[in-house]
């Protein structure tokens, strides 16, 4: 899958105006700021530049917020709620709670940390396809690993933002992936080229964080109810992942799984 990244400068506007209560979910009247500034490179430009132009006519966009961080995430979801074309509608500390608020409020974006509890950022993002819900992940992470950036990319995210990225690049980049666009923050751009580049001759099995959790424990000789209880997540969830790391690895039961993985030194 191929981006077509560039940078792209703002046009000035007038100041948001926001109206009574807290903020939350306020209408304004003027067009907020296009995406791409504070060193966030979007994608898609012309989808931004239609945005900008149609804003003042168009409803808020609809957003679904998840961390596990408290403090993070009431200040995440207080600055997003300021903005006139942002209304945060829900927001959860844990993976299985952001799939469900996802469910049954249908946002049209998900801001995801990729270090979830209960089930990580990327899983809720293999639900969200896999289901076809119609909501657009964009991932924010406190790392730029080129594993988790190349894993989120494969499993089709819109958006990959570190935390470093201030509020108002968190909010421009929601407005991108709500309007068709893609977004990759600078640092995530260039780790995952590396990873790119570095996976080009390299037919080992692409297994993701939790999904290697799963094969190190089923090596310690964990059953599935053993290993949902120490990692806090369903055994439907471990069956799946199980079943996962079988077809990744070419096999069809546990031994034969540590084995392939002990061989092609999966296992630290």
């Amino acid at each position: 899958m191929l981006y077509d990244i560039r940078p792209f400068t703002s046009s000035a506007v007038a100041p948001n105006t926001l109206g009574g209560g807290d903020g939350a979910g306020v209408h304004g009247s003027t067009i907020p700021r296009p995406p791409g500034e504070n060193g966030v490179w979007a994608a898609d430009f012309a989808a931004a530049k239609r945005y900008a132009r149609g804003m003042s006519s168009s409803r808020p966009i609809t957003v679904l917020v998840a961390d596990d961080h408290p403090i993070f995430l009431d200040g995440l979801v207080g600055a997003l709620a300021r903005r006139p074309d942002l209304e945060v509608v829900g927001q959860a500390q844990d993976g299985g709670e952001a799939l469900r608020l996802i469910r049954e409020l249908r946002p049209r974006v998900a801001l995801l940390d990729l270090r979830l509890p209960v089930q990580s950022g990327l899983e809720v993002l293999h639900a969200v396809r896999r289901d076809e819900l119609g909501t657009r992940v964009l991932m924010l992470s406190g790392e730029d690993a080129s594993t988790a950036v190349y894993e989120a990319v494969q499993a089709g995210v819109h958006g990959y933002l570190t935390k470093e990225a201030d509020r108002r690049s968190i909010g421009d980049a929601i407005v991108t992936v709500a309007r068709g666009g893609t977004v990759l923050a600078p640092e995530a751009q260039a780790v995952l080229a590396s990873e790119v580049r570095g996976r080009v001759h390299d037919d080992t099995p692409v297994l993701s964080p939790r999904e290697r959790e799963v094969l190190r424990l089923i090596a310690d000789g964990l059953s599935g109810p053993a290993i949902a209880a120490q990692l806090q997540i369903g055994t439907a969830t471990v069956k799946t992942h199980t079943q996962n790391v079988y077809d990744k690895l070419g096999v069809s039961e546990r031994a034969a799984a540590v084995a392939v993985a002990m061989r092609r030194k999966l296992l630290d």
